[in-house]
Parts: structure tokens; sequence; C-alpha cells
């Protein structure tokens, strides 16, 4: 019980799924069409697109050696003194990158006035300007302008001036408002020498133009920062290497800025280790008069106390303490010049700064231990060596002094700082556009949109596309009309002059012209079916209507008369259309008299029924226009007419207008006991066909079955069609 559900849901999926898939297949030359489309604009786009190229440079930043006059500050920090990162913010820095914009002139531009979309592709190529664009201002590839001096005054930075090549010399527009003219080669000046020019060659047609800018720095400076990136490793055996990338659509700028920036990183490097070390001189030169002072007092005090009691010699205990004191005293020093370094770059509460602190509080603890024990000896004896302690150690503090101010000096000179640079930049390739990948991108886009496109028309699509979608509505198919190219030919579109529209009207009989068409194929099996039909009829009379217009009624009953005839029936044909009905055209007839005119008692019915030139075939037309013809069709004369034609003809065939548009088909299907509803492929919805149905029944006429006209041969089709129509015999 529950698996029946179940299963009919897989096959209507499964049908869908088909549907799509054949729906696909019917439209495969749209989505090739479509599909190639995208890829030719995808081809195009990468050829007019901007080349952008990368260029890369190496730098190397070193391990950075102290240059302090007393050390290594490395040796008490505990660090290697590599900082990679800050090296990398210097080098991204306003300051290095504002050097580069005044050292290359990057934040004066010049551009050429571009063609648009294709400008840059015809610069790129080197295009000649064409006879046709000579005096516009756009420049071609031929064209170029080389200016030597531009100078303008800062409160006109950001604005554009325009340079235009005339016959002689060239002139200057702001605001599309020439403010002079200038000569090549001269130095000109213009808006009160807010602006100085000098053009030294200007190879140009007269008419193309050029912008001139000078950016604001900082704007100049974001236009390099924006287009720079730095990688950096962090591996240790390559620490401290540094790659530099640019990217921008001109390789010799792109060069010359890279190039630009790698060298002002290494000379502000060099600068700022020079400078440290011309601190520290400075530090050590104010230092050496005091010490050269303190020196000479030390010596006199010395010489002052062994005069006054002769001589006084050390013994062994007193020289090594005296030694010790020298020692104790240097390094105190020492670390007395580390700490004012330390404290410019820590507080004192750092790590740092307290092992600093540590080491001196332990030398001045052995200091008070050699002044204790030195106490111990005879009072001559501590004087003196406390004299000759202060004239050793302040004179190995002074010689200390200006051995490592003649370091510094040497240092100073030959700064090289702890940056490198390791590879100058080159451009290493192509990196927009991909080409390759754009053709890729576009021509997936197209198929995506293509195949969307379909789908979602196949989705939005509510015509009936096979006979099985009638026969579920309960309306059995007749027959299967498949769409003639032949027909095709005899259709012309004529326009209603009185109501300003246009429609198909059929200008041949399609089975007398060529009658081995499938579409008369198909007939002669609707005339099969309707043999039969009508033996089961109370009359030979066959209404034909449709839902709605322009589904071909008019073509299938001048066509079903035509096989019948053929079968050497008498037929008729009523165009019982009295507003649109164009039947008459078919045969090259006039509309009047006709239909219209009979009902409305203008002439007998004689008079109305006239031959086609095809034998055993008549037609009655339409009539003139009458303004009231549902009330024409309900008089006694259309009965009349009707039980004459019967018995006169051994079929009569009424063509009338659409159910769902007026009441017509109502009226006369009274008359007929056989009904055939025609639908259109692919235009008329079910549930229209359904209501056509509802309307011809609700007035007590029985649809004996329908037509599915103007089938398409595709795939999604194919399975409708009944097998004999897809075929031939000859």
């Amino acid at each position: 019980m529950n698996e029946t559900p179940q299963r009919q849901d897989t096959q209507e999926t499964t049908v869908d799924l088909g549907r799509m898939f054949v729906a696909l297949l019917d439209h495969k030359w749209l989505i090739v069409f479509i599909t190639l489309l995208f890829a030719g604009l995808g081809y195009v786009q990468g050829q007019l697109a901007t080349p952008i190229y990368q260029a890369n440079a190496l730098v190397q930043v070193e391990r950075r050696s102290s240059v302090s006059p007393f050390g290594n500050v490395g040796s008490v920090i505990g660090d290697d003194m590599l900082n990679t990162p800050a090296e990398v913010q210097i080098l991204q820095s306003r300051m290095v990158l504002g050097q580069v914009v005044d050292r290359l002139e990057r934040d004066v531009i010049i551009q050429p006035v571009e063609l648009p979309v294709i400008g840059n592709f015809v610069e790129r190529r080197q295009i000649p300007r064409p006879e046709f664009m000579v005096g516009q201002p756009h420049v071609w590839g031929d064209e170029s302008l080389d200016v030597a001096r531009f100078e303008l005054a800062d409160n006109r930075r950001g604005q554009r001036i325009l340079v235009e090549r005339l016959q002689e010399g060239y002139q200057v527009l702001l605001d599309d408002v020439s403010i002079g003219r200038g000569q090549i080669g001269q130095v000109e000046r213009f808006l009160d020498d807010d602006l100085i020019l000098r053009i030294e060659r200007f190879e140009a047609a007269p008419g193309a133009r050029f912008r001139l800018m000078k950016q604001h720095r900082t704007s100049a400076i974001g236009n390099i920062s924006s287009r720079l990136q730095i990688t950096q490793s962090t591996s240790e055996p390559t620490a401290g290497m540094l790659r530099l990338l640019m990217v921008g659509d001109d390789p010799v700028e792109l060069t010359r800025t890279l190039d630009a920036v790698a060298e002002t990183f290494l000379t502000q490097n060099v600068e700022r280790q020079s400078a440290q070390a011309q601190q520290s001189l400075e530090f050590l030169e104010d230092q050496a008069p005091e010490l050269r002072s303190q020196l000479a007092e030390a010596e006199q005090r010395l010489n002052e106390y062994r005069s006054n009691l002769d001589s006084v010699d050390l013994d062994s205990e007193s020289q090594a303490a005296i030694q010790r004191y020298i020692e104790l005293e240097t390094r105190l020093n020492d670390l007395e010049f580390q700490e004012a370094e330390l404290a410019q770059r820590y507080t004192p509460s750092h790590p740092t700064y307290q092992s600093l602190l540590r080491q001196r509080e332990q030398i001045q603890q052995d200091r008070e231990e050699l002044n204790d024990r030195v106490d111990q000896l005879p009072a001559a004896q501590q004087q003196v060596i406390r004299l000759r302690r202060d004239m050793d150690v302040t004179q190995a503090i002074y010689v200390n002094v200006l051995n490592k101010m003649q370091e510094l000096e040497v240092a100073r000179a030959g700064t090289i700082g702890n940056v490198r640079i390791i590879d100058d930049a080159v451009v290493s390739g192509l990196v927009a556009p991909k080409r390759g990948r754009i053709l890729i991108l576009a021509t997936l886009l197209g198929l995506v949109l293509s195949v969307g496109l379909v789908l979602m028309r196949e989705l939005l699509r509510r015509g009936v596309t096979s006979p099985e979608q009638i026969e579920a509505a309960g309306i059995p198919v007749y027959a299967t009309i498949p769409l003639s190219s032949g027909q095709t030919r005899l259709t012309k579109r004529v326009r209603r002059r009185a109501m300003g529209t246009a429609k198909n009207v059929v200008t041949g009989v399609l089975a007398e012209r060529e009658p081995a068409d499938l579409s008369v194929e198909a007939v002669r099996g609707l005339r099969t079916s309707l043999h039969f039909a009508l033996l089961e009829g109370c009359n030979n009379r066959i209404m034909i209507t449709g839902s709605s217009p322009g589904v071909g009624k008019s073509f299938l009953g001048i066509n079903l008369a035509s096989v019948f005839a053929q079968a050497g029936k008498r037929v008729v044909l009523v165009d019982a259309d009295l507003r649109k009905g164009y039947v008459h055209r078919a045969f090259k007839l006039d509309a009047s008299p006709g239909l219209s005119d009979y009902l409305s008692g203008q002439c007998d019915l004689a008079d109305i029924i006239r031959p086609t030139g095809i034998e055993n075939y008549h037609v009655i037309s339409r009539g003139r226009v009458a303004p009231n013809p549902s009330e024409l069709l309900m008089q006694s004369r259309l009965a009349a007419a009707m039980e004459a034609l019967s018995d006169m003809f051994d079929l009569v065939l009424v063509d009338t207008p659409p159910i769902l548009a007026v009441t017509d088909a109502s009226i006369l299907g009274k008359h007929c006991d056989t009904t055939l509803l025609v639908a259109r492929f692919e235009k008329n919805p079910v549930r229209e066909i359904k209501a056509a149905r509802r309307r011809l029944e609700d007035s007590g006429i029985r649809v004996r079955g329908a037509v599915l006209n103007a089938v398409e041969l595709k795939p999604s089709t194919a399975s409708g069609y009944y097998g004999h129509y897809q075929y031939q015999y000859r």
C-alpha cells in the first residue's frame, strides 16, 4: 500500500529530470552559441585588459652589532639584535617611501587621454592613428609626450592639467579652458607662475591631449605602499631575508621604483647606524676632558704625598690590591655606560635593566670587601694604595675611552649598516590578466548561464508538449500534427487596418502543394480517425475550435477538407469566424459573399457556396465583418443552412473562433455532432485546454477529441509522435 505513492514520485522525478535533459538537447545550438559568445568576450577581455607585471628584489637584514663604546649590549640584553618585523615596518614607513617619491618624482602623473575601453590596447600594440581620427583628443600608439620640467604650486596639487598638441607648439587647459600656449623645448610659465612647464618632445597629431597632475605626497606614498608587498622568512637558516614584491603596468617604472625602495632602505639603515656611532662618540668626547682632569689631580695628590714621606714602597700585596681596584673600577665604569644606553630603551623595572643593576651591585660588594682588606694595612700603606689606586684606575679608564673614541671614529667612517641588497629588482612575469583563466571562467559562465536559461525557460513553460498531457486531462488525442516548414512558407503576416493588429493567415493548401509533407500525412491519419468517429455521430458535421487564437484551426480545417476531398468525399469548409476569418485567402477568394451575408438575409445559401479549384472541395467564406456576429449565429437561418449543407455534401467542416475568447463556438457546436479541440505545441497550457472543454460541456457540447498541432520534431518531443509520423515513405 505504501510503495505505490513512492514509486509514482520516483517516476515523476525521473520524467522531470529526463525532460530537463532533452530540453538541453533541444537547445544545444543555443547553448553552444551563448557559450562561444561568452568565450569570445572572455578572450577579448583578456586581450584588452591592461597587463599587470610583478617585480621582485631580495634584501637581507643581518644581525645587528651594537655600537656601544664599551662592548656589545646584546651580551647584557641576552638577544641577537635581529628584529626583522621592525625592519619590515621601517621599509613600509612614510619615511622610506616618501624619500622614494621625492627621488623618482612619483607624485607627478602623466597620462594620455585614451579611447574608451580599447585605449590601453591601442597604445600597447602601437597602433597608429587612422585618418578619420585626426583632430580627436585620444592618443594612439605612435604618439608620446616627454616632459622635462613640471612644477606646480602646492595649492594646485590634485588639479588635472591638459596639454593639447597644436600645429605649432601646444596649449595648456585647466577645466577645459585654455590658460595659455607654449613652445616645445622652452620653459613656459602659466597661472601667475603657479605652473612652470618645459616640454622637451611632443610627438602627436594636432588635437591629441595628455593629462598632467601632481598628486599630494601622501597619495603618492599610498600608491607605492598599496603595490608593495614584503614577505619574510621565519626559518632559522634564512632568517632576516626579505622578499620585496611590487606590481604595476609599466615594467620600467616597476623595477626603478622597487630598486629605489631597496636603496633608500639601505641608505637610511647606514645613516641610522652612523648616527648611533656619532651619538656614542659625542658622549665619550664629553667624558674625556673630565677624565683627563681627574687623572691629573690623582697624579698630583700621589706625588705630593710621596714628597712629604720621602718614599713609600709597595709590597706585592699592595700591588695586587691596586690591580684588583683597576679591574673592578673599569668593569664598574663599563656598566655605568651600558646603563646609560639601556636607559634610552627600557624602564628600570625591565628584566634586562634589573640584570645590569645586579651585576653592578655585585661589583660594588667586591670593591667594599677589597676596601676592608686594605683598611687592615698600616696607615701609610693604606694612603699610598688609595692614591695609587685613584691614579691607575683613572688612567686605565681614560686610556680605554681614548681607544673607544678611535674605534668609533673608524666605525663611523666605515659604517655599512646591517642591511644589504642581495638581488636587484627584476620583472618576474605577468600576474594579471590570467588570460587562460579568464577564457575558462568566461566559457564556464556562458555555459552555466545558457544551461540555466534553457532550464528556467523549461520550468516556466506551461504549454503542452506531448499528447499524454492532454490525455491525462481526459481528452483523447486524435492526431499529432508536426510543424511543417512548407506550411510556414504558405503563411503570410497580414495587418488589419481597422484594429491595427497583425495575424498569420494561410495563403495556400499544403495538402495540394506538398502532399508528401509529414504534416499532411498526419492530417491523413486524423482523417482515418474521424472516419470512424463520424460513424458514431448523428450528422456529418465537424466543428474545429481552440482555446485561444493562433493554434492553427484554419490550417487544420483547410487541409483536413482537402484530404477528405482527395479520398472522394464531397466536402464544404465553412469559415464561421465572422470576426477574423481568413479561410478565403487560402483560395485567393474574396471574403464576400459569405456566411455573414447569408445570415443577414442579403443572399441565398447557393450564392455563398464557392468552388476552391480542387475537385469535391467547396468553401463558404466569412462574408462581410458583422458588428453582431453572435446574434447572427443564433438565427434560425444557421440551422437551416447546416441541414442543407449536410444533405448537399458528404462532410461539413466548420472553422470557429476560440471558445475562451467568444461564445460563437458554443452556438455553432449545437449544430455539429463532432467537435475537435485544437491545441498548439508549447502554447496552450493543460489548464487552458481543460477550461475550453468545460466551457463547451457547459453549453451541452461534447468534445470528441483533441489535435496537438505544430509539434516540433526534437528530442524532448520524440516520444510524443506516433511512430509512423517520424518516417517518410517514398
